[in-house]
């Protein structure tokens, strides 16, 4: 195993602009206020910076127009995350209760060692079948109800062993997803799934 380098996280100011040396050494405090935008607090002032539209609400970007430290600010934030990007929003994983930055708009925030998205492949641990998911839904596998079966997910008797509030996943089997254009979707407990790579 190549031995790993030692290399600082911050760059070498010397080679930096000053206000990107002021993005960097100055006290901030960095707050998502949603939609993109972000308060900075300055031991001089506070400032909405809009990091979608890039802008900011300081006097350096309004009558200069310059990439200003709180900008820069905004950035260095999100990229050692700190704080959340636009379009997302801090939360605790409703599978292993990490907190992380999920999509904002996803209805079950799931980290990113726990996501499962639409198209993904996943094996049943109880078949070895392949198959696709559709989604996961924000329901417990003790709670919701297949209509099929008029019972719970987990009350299934191939269900049996698996957490009863497991969140439930739809997916197809891959070979019905490859036959027909509407297969029929069945609903899995999270942990019975196993994600993999690639189907092959």
């Amino acid at each position: 195993m190549p031995r790993a380098s030692k290399t600082p996280l911050a760059p070498d100011l010397r080679d930096c602009d000053e206000r990107t040396v002021r993005a960097w050494t100055e006290p901030m405090a960095v707050t998502p206020l949603g939609g993109g935008c972000y308060r900075v607090e300055t031991d001089d002032d506070t400032y909405t910076v809009d990091a979608s539209g890039h802008r900011c609400t300081c006097p350096d970007y309004r009558f200069r127009g310059t990439n200003c430290k709180h900008r820069r600010r905004v950035a260095i934030e999100i990229t050692r995350e700190r704080v959340p990007a636009p379009g997302q929003c801090r939360a605790d994983c409703a599978r292993c209760g990490h907190e992380s930055f999920v999509p904002a708009t996803d209805d079950v925030a799931l980290c990113g060692d726990c996501r499962l998205d639409d198209g993904e492949v996943a094996v049943d641990r109880e078949t070895a079948d392949t198959l696709v998911v559709r989604q996961v839904r924000p329901d417990r596998a003790d709670e919701y109800v297949v209509e099929a079966t008029r019972q719970t997910v987990a009350a299934h008797d191939t269900n049996e062993g698996y957490p009863p509030d497991d969140l439930v996943v739809d997916a197809v089997y891959l070979g019905d997803q490859l036959r027909t254009d509407d297969p029929r979707v069945y609903a899995f407990p999270y942990s019975r799934l196993r994600q993999v790579e690639d189907a092959d």
